[in-house]
């Protein structure tokens, strides 16, 4: 089976509620920079992005895929510590056609931390 494309965007800018004038790289961008480095499935993409408007939830992805999976949008992350608690989670997003994990299946952060959760382009009927 094929699968459609997923991309997981990763705030790069995120300070994770650290102050604007700390030194050296922010969380968001610690977080990409290791998940980057993570071994992903051959039709999962990582890519850096600006500001997800998450400010006051730590550092935030936003994982989708193809016109028929939904869209989530997770927060809370502290930075690359929380790496492979993300890449976990991530995977079995991209494991599934339609982007529903079974409820169970979800590591706890992601049950506990969904910002936002965003119909696939072609509702199912």
């Amino acid at each position: 089976m094929t699968m459609e494309p997923v991309e997981v965007l990763v705030c790069s800018t995120c300070r994770a509620g650290m102050p604007t004038d700390m030194e050296g790289p922010r969380p968001g961008a610690q977080l990409a920079e290791a998940l980057l480095a993570k071994e992903w499935p051959a039709h999962v993409t990582v890519k850096t992005t600006e500001c997800l408007s998450n400010c006051d939830s730590g550092c935030s992805v936003a994982v989708r895929g193809g016109a028929d999976r939904w869209t989530y949008v997770y927060g809370n992350f502290t930075g690359a510590e929380d790496a492979d608690l993300a890449h976990e989670g991530l995977v079995k997003y991209a494991s599934t056609e339609d982007g529903l994990v079974p409820w169970r299946e979800r590591p706890i952060h992601f049950r506990k931390n969904c910002i936002a959760r965003i119909p696939p382009l072609r509702l199912p009927e």
